[in-house]
């Protein structure tokens, strides 16, 4: 049995990055004796198991074959035979394909014991994300895949042949065989990493994304790249990018328009609720926020009840982070501290919130008020809080 650290960790730990997850390649081993030696099974499609102590992944060295289109069209075969360069051979890009021997997987200069069976090590030095074999175009997600590492390694470029390999698949219809719940699995990761832009523009360039995206394919503008730029330099969270993403589809329509191709888009990638919601709340209300400077103490008190603001006052923060963002990628030049609006809004949720609607609420029944008059009561008071915690900065 021979154990092999491989992959991402091979190659984050010679580019003097992190290392987030370590994966393991185990060779000339079979299911039994990685079980008679503690290991844990967990692998569904092939043999995975996880170490008794690290609970760290170790699969067995494996090749894998086409039998269907899409991702899960393979059938895979792993076997005391395979050798380490066999399993190399079947990753997506070779700075992905190195290895090292678990003796020296800890130590602090990995450089002189990496087994490089696909010139990864050239290509690392060269800053070039390329394919492995033609293989790469048997499965779709790997186009997923390299547009989320181009998001990540930004000064890396895509190798020519890799582009047009890409652009092969898209024609064929791999994408096509995508299912929703990956499509958006993978680009939530690429919206996190530090040009979150570059992979649907990659995407676009290939066209995958009028295949996977199509929402956002045509409308598609420097704007739109510059407000996915603005959420990452805010530090955003992914609700935050993944609606001002979303925000993509309203491709400047006033309403309905852009709110049904919204709708369409979240409702065939199957989006969770919280971004859905935080886009759909971006598309409706921005310009409200944006003109927010405009409205008196009761105004901004109807904004904040229109956003659902007292119940829900993360996704309102949200909001007005994805606002900042929007003002930022219309003139980059400005500054985060001055967009006014989301200052002033924080202040007069924080007022709204502080008021207690319990003695309100009594004292209107007292009165004999019912039901919406009891609503108003307590938005007028609402109203007040926040017209004297504005004040000082009038």
């Amino acid at each position: 049995m021979q154990i092999y650290m491989v992959g991402g960790a091979v190659r984050d730990a010679l580019l003097g990055l992190p290392v987030q997850d370590r994966d393991w390649v185990v060779v000339g081993s079979t299911p039994q004796a990685m079980l008679d030696a503690g290991y844990l099974p967990v692998g569904r499609d092939f043999p995975v198991f996880l170490h008794p102590q690290t609970r760290e992944e170790y699969a067995l060295a494996r090749t894998e074959r086409k039998t269907a289109a899409g991702y899960h069209g393979f059938a895979f075969h792993a076997h005391p035979s395979v050798t380490l360069h066999e399993d190399l051979g079947r990753r997506d890009l070779t700075i992905n394909a190195l290895a090292v021997p678990l003796a020296h997987a800890f130590e602090s200069d990995l450089a002189p014991h990496v087994i490089d069976a696909h010139t990864g090590l050239a290509d690392l030095q060269a800053q070039v994300l390329r394919h492995i074999t033609p293989a790469f175009a048997e499965d779709p997600v790997r186009i997923l895949r390299l547009a989320r590492f181009a998001a990540r390694f930004e000064q890396f470029a895509v190798a020519p042949e890799t582009t047009d390999l890409m652009r092969q698949m898209v024609r064929q219809g791999e994408v096509d065989a995508l299912v929703p719940e990956r499509v958006w699995a993978e680009l939530s990761r690429a919206l996190m990493q530090p040009q979150p832009a570059r992979a649907f523009e990659l995407l676009r360039d290939v066209g995958a994304l009028a295949r996977v995206l199509p929402e956002l394919d045509r409308p598609w503008s420097p704007r739109q790249s510059k407000l996915l730029h603005a959420a990452q330099a805010l530090n955003a969270p992914l609700v935050v990018r993944a609606a001002c993403l979303l925000l993509g589809a309203d491709a400047e329509l006033a309403e309905p328009a852009g709110s049904q191709r919204l709708h369409q888009l979240c409702e065939r990638l199957r989006v969770p609720s919280d971004p859905r919601e935080l886009a759909e709340l971006l598309v409706r209300e921005r310009q409200a926020v944006h003109h927010s400077a405009n409205l008196d103490a009761l105004g901004l008190q109807h904004l904040l009840e229109r956003c659902d603001a007292l119940r829900k006052p993360d996704r309102m923060r949200h909001l007005l982070l994805a606002c900042t963002g929007d003002a930022l990628s219309a003139d980059p030049a400005m500054a985060a501290k001055s967009y006014r609006p989301a200052a002033l809004i924080h202040t007069a949720l924080d007022a709204s919130l502080s008021v207690a609607t319990a003695p309100i609420a009594k004292e209107a029944a007292a009165l004999g008020l019912r039901g919406p008059q009891v609503g108003e009561r307590i938005s007028q008071a609402r109203a007040a809080a926040i017209r004297l915690a504005l004040a000082p900065a009038v």
